[in-house]
């Protein structure tokens, strides 16, 4: 199965106040379509190899492939133009530029990627609305709609520039269980259905319970693999 994302050996050190070994020898792949959620406490490294994974953290040892492609030691402006083509990206807060509407906030990565045609870019962005089922929303405020909807309309600006991954870091944290759900189910159809891989780091175990394969952390290091109870080894 082809993978979309792999690790090799990545180590990460804080330097300063004084040195500190945060990622220790980590090494795991993503395939395309799966849905791997990152479980861990607090302070575990979870999210500090999300901003690795992501490439917006180069300052570590080891190797990161995306799509096969080694992009480890890339220049800036290669990361950065491989980060807003291949990676979409799901926070706990939205992020959402609030006096602009639900469309334009869709469709900022796609200008500044700039493969596209202002006309494309629109054409696409609604669609991706109408997928999450929130395009009679287009014209509105980002800062006029509710907490579930600006969730809706931060996936789907994750979205416009069709990743090979979607990272997510607390994706529900900030949502009540409806919303919450609703967040999953999404995830789940567009790992379903379109054969988007997805890794995201959440403290809540009913949600990753649901998904492919959980990467547990611990201490800077991944566990070894235990089975699901449902059967899927991690």
């Amino acid at each position: 199965m082809e993978k979309v994302l792999e690790t090799k050996n990545i180590d990460k050190f804080f330097r300063k106040p004084v040195p500190f070994h945060v990622l220790k020898d980590i090494n795991f792949s993503i395939h395309k379509g799966e849905f791997t959620s990152i479980m861990g406490k607090s302070g575990c490294g979870k999210s500090t190899l999300l901003y690795i994974l992501s490439t917006m953290d180069t300052d570590y040892t080891g190797e990161l492939y995306l799509k096969g492609e080694l992009v480890t030691g890339l220049d800036p402006a290669r990361l950065s133009h491989i980060r807003n083509k291949d990676i979409g990206f799901v926070f706990q807060f939205h992020y959402l530029l609030s006096e602009f509407s639900v469309l334009e906030n869709v469709m900022l990565p796609a200008r500044k990627l700039g493969l596209l045609s202002p006309e494309e870019i629109e054409h696409d962005a609604m669609q991706k609305l109408k997928i999450l089922e929130i395009d009679h929303l287009y014209k509105k405020r980002a800062s006029r709609i509710s907490g579930g909807e600006k969730q809706r309309v931060a996936i789907a600006r994750a979205l416009i520039n069709n990743p090979s991954i979607i990272m997510g870091d607390e994706p529900t944290g900030n949502l009540d269980s409806y919303n919450a759900d609703n967040v999953f189910n999404i995830f789940q159809q567009l790992s379903d259905e379109q054969g988007l891989s997805l890794l995201v780091v959440t403290h809540d175990q009913d949600f990753a319970n649901r998904t492919d394969r959980i990467i547990e952390m611990s201490d800077g290091r991944i566990l070894p693999a235990t089975p699901k109870a449902h059967g899927i080894l991690q």
